[in-house]
């Protein structure tokens, strides 16, 4: 058998750039032969390249649409196995559950391929799994949908990319070289929608699965903590209990208390802005669900917080966001000054000595970074911290809140630091601290300090509100997110796959509008599997204290920043191929 022929993304009509908008992901698109049924391994989307071009379109949106809702798990490849007929009915209805799922992003020719009776039959691919091994009726899936080939789906790839792995995990050996492995690209998929587990993080240089993420964790004895609980959750309850895992005695208790909550609720849910928050159960939005509220911390006899040490900080911070400035008239650089070249020949025309500086020099030397800081002040982060000193977890977090305000601050980017908590879906609040055009004075550490614990962790909310406001005042090109959490997704209504589905979608959100996301657990000592259920591809560490901050975050904020700027990009190259794809089916009916 013949190698598939590589196509570009123009060549093919910027199918590939179709595919990675709908995939949420890098995907590409390749001539699989012509007459081949379209499939993909999870990475590539293999097409019949003599197809024409409305059926090329649909093909590649029914498999991206498979890879973006899930479709192709190690849950499900196992269970498909090498049945071809469990495939097929399979197909038959998961491809229609991922076309609804995915319909806010496809083409008009393709919507019309939903069946969403047959759409509605199935809310997961575990369902569709179900229905497939059933024996009721299903419907045979159209030619477009293509075929399903689970034991040529790519799965996961051990820790440093040094082997391959088979269909059930184990390590065949073959050496996986990086371009081949998926690493870049499953950093690009945000993981949801899987019910409540993520795509493998493999390149997160420390809180993911990289091998530095891994050496890291085994020097800094990250621990592994359940989140599991009993009893009906909500706002209504005095305590939630959940106990730690590894077999101990110790319990950890999630305090309610009101920690600074304004007495007239009902009147701060009236003036807020709405976000829409994520059903992943139903696999839709449910629009403007949360209202989210800014509160001024109280600071009545507050002393102004003292502010650490940063210059461990600043140097690995110092490189980051620096715009490329192209300097003029230099006498070395990487391009040509065409107005000093002209006058050089003038000049040596006229018998003068000319000046030999006609270079144009590119350097980083001009700031163009906005953060947004976001620090979890919500009833769990008022338990104990490691070591001996009973420091909460709160006072390692907001020592390391304050440590990047300043670093950031003292560089010259522009830097905001909020606070967030939340007592039921109404009345999610974000205290501002520092707003990008404060100063970090007397006041804003008083702020600072006024910060208690209390109430729940509605993270969905306060990350849509933080990006927005970020998006809206950063005034840079460059923006970053930072969330300080212990990643412990709980409220009313709001608990376990639900809210963990939903604080990964709105990173994604943020991320596919060129937003970077950095998702920062101290001294909490959350297991890094539960933080990756959380928090997703983004990048993300758990660290044991605050000043374990000046060893990673410089990785740590690389990683998202040149995430948020491959997003950036897929999402501009989407954008032209949907006017390319719009021009001709104009010109199409122009001429029919």
């Amino acid at each position: 058998m013949t190698e598939p022929r590589a196509r570009s993304a123009d060549a093919a009509g910027g199918l590939g750039l179709l595919a990675s908008a709908i995939a949420g992901r890098v995907v590409e698109v390749v001539d699989g032969g012509a007459g081949e049924p379209a499939w993909t391994d999870g990475v590539v989307v293999f097409v019949d390249g003599e197809a024409g071009g409305p059926d090329l379109v649909r093909a590649v949106a029914v498999q991206a649409s498979l890879l973006a809702s899930g479709s192709l798990g190690p849950d499900v490849v196992r269970g498909l196995g090498r049945r071809g007929t469990v495939g097929r009915r399979y197909l038959g209805v998961e491809g229609h559950r991922a076309l609804v799922a995915q319909e806010a992003l496809l083409p008009p020719v393709v919507r019309g391929l939903i069946d969403r009776a047959t759409a509605g039959r199935s809310g997961s691919p575990a369902a569709s799994l179900e229905l497939a091994l059933g024996r009721d009726r299903l419907p045979e899936p159209p030619g477009v949908f293509g075929v399903l080939r689970p034991q040529r789906v790519r799965t996961g790839v051990p820790v440093g990319g040094a082997g391959d792995r088979d269909g059930d995990g184990a390590e065949t050996g073959r050496h996986v070289p990086r371009r081949e492995s998926g690493q870049v690209l499953q950093e690009l998929d945000d993981g949801e929608d899987r019910d409540g587990t993520p795509g493998f993080d493999l390149f997160n240089p420390v809180g993911g699965g990289g091998a530095a993420g891994r050496l890291l964790r085994r020097l800094l004895g990250s621990t592994q903590v359940g989140k599991g609980g009993r009893g009906e959750p909500g706002a209504d309850m005095a305590t939630h209990r959940a106990g730690q895992g590894g077999g101990g005695t110790n319990r950890r208790f999630l305090s309610t208390a009101a920690g600074g909550l304004p007495d007239d609720l009902d009147a701060s849910r009236r003036t807020g802005v709405v976000y829409p928050e994520w059903n992943v159960h139903a696999h839709r939005y449910r629009a403007g669900w949360c209202t989210v509220v800014e509160v001024e911390p109280d600071v009545a006899g507050r002393e102004a917080l003292v502010l650490p040490d940063t210059h461990g900080l600043r140097r690995p911070l110092g490189r980051l966001g620096l715009e490329p400035e192209r300097r003029r008239r230099r006498p070395d650089g990487d391009d040509i000054d065409l107005d000093a070249l002209v006058e050089a020949r003038v000049e040596l025309a006229a018998g003068s000595a000319p000046d030999e500086a006609v270079y144009v020099e590119v350097v980083r030397a001009r700031r163009d970074l906005s953060v947004l800081i976001l620090l979890d002040v919500s009833g769990s982060a008022g338990e104990p911290g490691p070591g001996p000193t009973g420091e909460r977890v709160h006072e390692h977090q907001r020592a390391a809140a304050a440590a990047l305000t300043l670093a950031l601050a003292d560089l010259g980017d522009r830097v905001a630091l909020y606070g967030f908590r939340s007592l039921g879906r109404r009345a999610v609040q974000v205290l501002p601290v520092k707003r990008f055009d404060d100063r970090l004075d007397a006041r804003a550490r008083g702020r600072l300090a006024g910060l208690e614990p209390g109430a729940y962790t509605r993270l969905g909310a306060a990350i849509r509100h933080g990006a927005a406001v970020l998006e809206a005042e950063g005034g840079t090109a460059r923006r970053l997110l930072v969330v300080l959490s212990d990643g412990f997704a709980y409220d009313h209504g709001y608990q376990g796959a639900y809210g963990e589905a939903d604080a990964r979608r709105a990173l994604s959100e943020a991320r596919r509008r060129g937003t970077g996301c950095l998702c920062l657990s101290i001294a909490a000592g959350t297991d890094v599997r539960a933080l990756r259920r959380v928090f997703g591809t983004a990048a993300h560490a758990a660290l044991p204290h605050a000043g374990d901050l000046a060893g990673t975050v410089g990785p740590l904020f690389r990683s998202a920043l040149a995430l948020a700027e491959a997003q950036r990009r897929v999402s501009q190259h989407t954008v032209r191929a949907r006017e390319r794809l719009r021009i001709d089916r104009a010109r199409e009916r122009s001429t029919a």
